[in-house]
């Protein structure tokens, strides 16, 4: 039997104990927080072994006994092994990663907290209950960036009222849901989009699941969150546990609270293109390697919500399988952007070159994520991507105009990919190829303690592409809640394939590795005797500029600069607008408080009347 009690609130109160311990003491709490979090994995592997169903909770208390029951399925099941993954490695890394390094005020505590919270969230089966521990995440979220200057404390309250407003929303959606259905229990509803009220509520978790996922166009607190927070923290949060939490709800709306007409399904379809392609051009005229991770953080939401979108068994299951694979690349991805910001101190890409012999852990690591992220066979990324397409193809034979517009949803979806590729061929040559930087002479690979996290993923990454078929899908997918069936059609059998690419790839290193086994003097080009080839090296980046020249696409990128599409500003910029205005009402002349008196009056009457 599973001790549920444990695996929920052992780490809040182990959070709050941890808050008692000196910070001079931090790698003793760092220590700890890695013990709780292997403890945590432990369970959660009882709970994937564990019958599905639904379990309640032991309390005293009648009245909190009837909201801590818990829904055990495939789904929660699924979401709960990889958190606890996450939890685990990304402990493991931060205790390399902030040791000597000025870190966020009492972190491991927050951190700990942050794991009991989502393990709630993923297992409740009451909605009370549920936003409780959504709402947690919501304020360690906030926590866990410094706010040590100016920049990031405002993307720390930028995350903050993003996230806080949305689980308003939610709250309102989840009491709207109520008085549908009398009930807060997740596996009694089941609501069509077809009525006003049902339509809101729709509306209102929808909007709380993309905002915490990261999805257009409630995507702008990422970028800004993992530009100035620990990579610890962007790896751990916008990178995975927030996406699996927001795309586990966008499932749990799709799947079971809500039956979906064509329109809903038609505006999902809409916000996962968009979410895939103006995220993914953003990225690519990043100068920032933080930022640039940040917005493909949020392109790769729109494959996930478009193959949740399908409605079929072979897209849901896509979709889902696509959450893992970026949960799994792009945690290592920021994971190895920590490594490289830890050991160089330098953000931007036009500022670094040549670390692949100084740093080849780290380079082998990221060059596996960038393939991965950028759908290249045999690695994770184009598995999920290829049953998305596949899942697309499918949805065209539907009668629904949504249906018929099948080859637009599928002709974005690829070229989203070819430009997330172009983006981190940038990345990859920007920081570990090209001309090397003396001043990072010095530098060396990471401690063990980072170097391991990145590897573990790495391997996954290429482990779950290669026999994603044959072993992955049919343990993770076999669960009717998530796939609706237990043979998908379309999946790309082909793992010996897979393994004569990837020894190809190696052999291809070892011939390379062969041809420098020899030393050779290397030296730059002769040019009429001067010295002028640092001055005359062409960043990478620069090659990007030249799509902001185009000027329908410069049009935009001017607007997204001057933030016309961002929610947040332009929200603050309505709230005060209204406050200027009600600021001049405020004249302190007598006079012209009665006129307001006698105008609302007025309107009153003519309301009641």
């Amino acid at each position: 039997m599973v001790n549920f009690q444990m695996m929920i609130f052992f780490p809040m109160l182990a959070g709050i104990i941890l808050f008692l311990i000196p910070e001079t003491l931090k790698a003793v709490k760092g220590i700890i927080t890695i013990l709780i979090s292997v403890y945590i994995l432990y369970l959660a592997f009882s709970v994937f072994s564990a019958a599905s169903g639904l379990y309640q909770m032991q309390c005293t208390i009648p009245y909190i006994s009837s909201y801590l029951i818990l829904n055990v399925d495939g789904l929660s099941k699924l979401i709960v092994i990889f958190l606890s993954l996450f939890s685990f490695l990304f402990a493991l890394y931060s205790y390399g990663y902030l040791k000597g390094k000025q870190s966020v005020e009492c972190y491991y505590s927050y951190y700990v907290i942050t794991i009991g919270a989502a393990m709630g969230a993923a297992l409740a089966e009451n909605l009370l209950f549920f936003i409780f521990c959504w709402g947690i995440l919501g304020l360690t979220l906030y926590k866990l960036i410094k706010g040590h200057n100016e920049e990031s404390s405002s993307a720390a309250k930028k995350a903050f009222i993003l996230i806080g407003g949305s689980d308003s929303i939610l709250i309102l959606g989840i009491g709207l849901i109520f008085k549908l259905t009398g009930t807060y229990n997740i596996s009694a509803i089941n609501i069509s989009t077809s009525g006003a009220l049902a339509n809101a509520a729709f509306l209102c978790l929808l909007i709380a699941a993309l905002t915490k996922a990261g999805a257009i166009p409630f995507h702008t607190w990422v970028p800004d969150y993992v530009e100035h927070a620990p990579a610890s923290s962007s790896a751990f949060l916008p990178a995975s546990l927030d996406k699996l939490l927001g795309i586990y709800l966008l499932a749990r709306i799709c799947i079971q609270l809500f039956s979906l007409t064509a329109w809903a399904t038609m505006l999902l379809m809409i916000i996962g293109s968009l979410t895939i392609i103006c995220a993914v051009m953003m990225a690519l005229v990043q100068h920032n390697y933080k930022k640039l991770l940040g917005y493909h953080a949020v392109s790769q939401v729109g494959y996930m919500v478009t193959g949740l979108a399908l409605g079929t068994p072979l897209g849901i299951a896509a979709g889902l399988f696509h959450l893992i694979n970026h949960a799994l690349y792009k945690g290592g991805l920021f994971l190895s952007a920590g490594s490289i910001e830890k050991q160089t101190g330098e953000e931007e890409i036009d500022n670094l070159g040549g670390l692949s012999k100084l740093m080849p852990l780290t380079f082998f690591s990221m060059l596996v994520f960038a393939l991965s992220i950028s759908g290249i066979p045999p690695f994770n990324g184009f598995y999920s991507k290829w049953m998305i397409y596949r899942g697309i193809i499918d949805f065209g034979s539907g009668p629904d105009l949504v249906n018929k517009l099948w080859i637009l949803w599928l002709g974005l979806a690829v070229f989203g990919s070819v430009l997330t590729l172009a983006s981190f061929i940038k990345l990859i040559s920007g920081v570990f190829l090209g001309r090397f930087n003396q001043k990072f002479a010095k530098i060396k690979e990471v401690k063990f303690t980072m170097w391991l996290p990145q590897l573990i993923l790495a391997s996954l990454c290429i482990f779950f592409g290669v026999f994603a078929a044959t072993a992955i899908l049919p343990t993770l997918f076999n669960f009717a809640p998530i796939s609706g069936a237990q043979n998908l059609d379309g999946l790309w059998q082909s793992p010996q394939v897979s393994i004569l690419i990837l020894i190809s790839i190696v052999l291809g290193f070892v011939i390379y590795a062969i041809g420098n086994i020899g030393k050779h003097r290397r030296e730059d080009s002769f040019i009429g005797g001067e010295n002028i080839q640092d001055e005359t090296n062409f960043a990478p980046s620069d090659f990007y500029k030249t799509i902001t020249e185009f000027k329908l696409i410069a049009f935009f990128y001017n607007a997204a600069r001057k933030k016309w599409f961002d929610i947040y500003y332009l929200g603050k910029g309505f709230i005060l607008g209204l406050f200027n205005i009600f600021s001049a009402c405020h004249t302190g002349i007598l006079s012209t408080y009665l006129v307001w008196v006698a105008a609302g009056l007025a309107i009153i009457l003519l309301i009641l009347i």
